[in-house]
Parts: structure tokens; sequence; C-alpha cells
């Protein structure tokens, strides 16, 4: 395999999976090239469909936007692909605020929807060299003490 392999979680609202699924089949190739993340249902669907590993976390509603929020803290995750459906309400939208959170604090790639997920996984920039800034939050409790 030639190329840097990232790590890419994939998420979808229930209205959003059969898109997401087909986004995924079109770039299957490509995705085969990568670690792949999912959250429950699309998890399973997408390695079923494309016969591809995926590490897969809970639904999101229990608790997977949240287990793939950890991974993006801990510096695993490098994209997010997060189809989200924003014209129905989500019982767990707090939980999908703080994913996305997490995503923009830890400046990692996110794609909402498609368009943004096609020019993120045809960039040079995927499989080349890009070193993403990871920003040094420190000991904050420990600065904020010190200025005081």
């Amino acid at each position: 395999m030639s190329g840097i392999r990232r790590h890419i979680a994939l998420v979808a609202h229930d209205n959003k999976k059969v898109e997401l699924l087909g986004w995924a089949a079109f770039n299957r190739d490509t995705l085969a090239r990568h670690r792949l993340y999912a959250t429950g249902t699309t998890g399973t669907m997408l390695q079923y469909e494309l016969g591809l590993p995926v590490t897969r976390f809970l639904s999101g509603p229990v608790g997977g936007d949240q287990q793939i929020g950890a991974k993006i803290a801990e510096g695993v995750i490098d994209l997010l692909i997060f189809l989200w459906d924003p014209l129905e309400p989500q019982p767990h939208d707090p939980d999908v605020r703080a994913l996305l959170r997490l995503a923009a604090v830890w400046n990692i790639g996110v794609a909402c929807n498609v368009t943004s997920a096609d020019l993120m996984i045809s960039s040079p920039l995927l499989s080349g060299f890009y070193q993403r800034v990871r920003p040094d939050f420190g000991d904050r409790e420990w600065r904020a003490a010190e200025a005081g």
C-alpha cells in the first residue's frame, strides 16, 4: 500500500445511511487503503456491503457518538465523515453537537454532506504528506492559577 493510512470515522443519521452507503461504495477502493471506524448500524452496513473491516462502536444515541469523540480527543481519528440530517430532530442532539465540537477543537477534517466528503476523499493530501496542527492545551488549570 502506498501513501499514508488515515483513520476515518463514518457516521450517518437514519435518513442519511443509504446516501453514505452509496458514497462509500463509490469510494470503496480509496476507503480500503485507510482504517475505518463507524457507529452502530452504519458500521454494520458498511462492513457487510463493502466487505471492508470497520471498527464498530455503539449506536450514536446510546454512546457511539461519544466513543468516536473520545477517539478524536485521543488523537486517533484524522477525518470525520458525518452525514447528519439537518431537517430531522435527533433525540441525542447534545451528543451530536459534542462530537462536532470535539472535531473542531482537535482540528480534524469534517465532511457533513456528500459534496464535502467528495472533496476531502479525493484530495491528494488524504494519502500524501499532511500533518494537521494538533492544538496543545497543556495544563490549563496550572496556567490559569499562574496568571492569577
